[in-house]
């Protein structure tokens, strides 16, 4: 074999060495990102469930308050109305 052709398959070798090790690195530090991203994700996700938990109990609440401030005022009008 002729040394220029030797040359350039160790060139060519270690080129693709050089490639590769840089394609593993980058996907190492993308699956790292990414995972960091689904973390938060997930606790964001974990945070909005708790909110919407919350607002579903004061909706379920809040019916109840509403008649009993119809109550309330309908009270109110019958002192007023025993006062007067």
């Amino acid at each position: 074999m002729s040394e220029p052709i030797l040359v350039a398959l160790i060139t060519g070798g270690l080129s693709l060495a050089g490639v590769v090790a840089t394609c593993i690195a980058t996907s190492r530090r993308s699956e790292k990102k990414q995972e960091i991203a689904q973390a938060v994700m997930r606790t964001e996700l974990a945070e909005l469930t708790r909110e919407v938990r919350e607002h579903n109990g004061f909706a379920r609440r809040m019916p109840v308050v509403e008649e009993q401030i119809k109550i309330i005022n309908h009270r109110l009008t019958d002192l007023e109305r025993e006062v007067s």
